[in-house]
């Protein structure tokens, strides 16, 4: 007589291996760990290359083809970072999921929204925060450059944000590149306060678009330039006080006067 047999256990130890991986992806140091999260910050470099062009194809049968198959990556994507996620509530809580859930329901569907793949320049943002910066810097010495770089994404991000979002809701039906090349010169503009008047917005949603972006520039501007004038410190939390930066060479916390042990981050 048979026995019956036990269920298959290799299915959730398999997960487990999957799970396991992708959380390397995402937060691993490691040469392996970099190369992927690289890899990775090169695909969304090239979704956000095909929405600049996608005026070129659009009329041609490869956009759908690419669109869709950037739709699928999308999903697959979203599906491996909830996989990895310690709980579904800290997944839904990222501002990224949201993001590329509204990127994905614009692919799905090109021609009843709009495209909203501009978004993915949050995910450059992302890797200012991500280990790949950071160990990138570190092996190469520049490690004390880490604030200007992350200062120097924020506003490239915000640049192309606002961008985007004017070529999308105000100039994406121009021929060729002139939509892009005309938001971009609005946005550099209206950052920048210069003005020109040339090209501007049409209605209360232009003006509200005009405002909020000089407003957002001016601040990453300041920013921007208090990272590059300031002097150099290092991230190294006060055992005692908990303060965070201090002087390179610093000995003791100018907060409490606790000893310091700052190990050498360009080593």
């Amino acid at each position: 007589m048979d026995l019956p047999r036990r269920p298959h256990r290799s299915l959730p130890r398999r997960l487990a291996r999957l799970r396991t991986t992708i959380r390397r992806i995402e937060r691993g140091r490691d040469r392996w760990a970099l190369r992927w999260q690289a890899l990775l910050a090169s695909i969304d470099v090239g979704i956000l290359v095909f929405f600049i062009l996608g005026p070129y194809f659009r009329s041609g049968p490869s956009y759908l083809v690419i669109d869709y198959a950037i739709a699928a990556w999308i999903g697959c994507e979203l599906a491996a970072r909830a996989l990895a996620a310690d709980r579904p509530a800290s997944f839904l809580r990222r501002l990224m999921t949201w993001v590329d859930l509204i990127i994905l329901a614009t692919l799905l569907f090109p021609d009843l929204l709009f495209n909203f793949a501009f978004l993915r320049a949050m995910r450059i943002w992302a890797i200012g925060k991500s280990p790949l910066l950071r160990e990138g810097l570190r092996r190469a010495g520049c490690i004390r450059y880490q604030d200007v770089v992350r200062a120097c994404l924020n506003f490239l991000v915000f640049l192309f944000l606002v961008t985007g979002f004017v070529y999308t809701g105000f100039f994406y039906g121009r021929p060729g590149g002139e939509g892009f090349v005309d938001a971009l010169y609005f946005t550099v503009a209206t950052i920048t306060t210069t003005g020109f008047g040339d090209i501007t917005l049409p209605g209360t949603l232009g003006k509200l678009t005009s405002v909020v972006t000089m407003i957002v520039g001016i601040s990453l501007f300041v920013r921007l330039a208090q990272a590059v004038v300031r002097p150099h410190k290092v991230n190294f939390p006060c055992p005692k006080c908990g303060l965070q930066r201090h002087d390179v060479d610093a000995v003791h916390c100018k907060a409490c006067g606790e000893l310091l042990n700052i190990p050498d981050f360009d080593d």
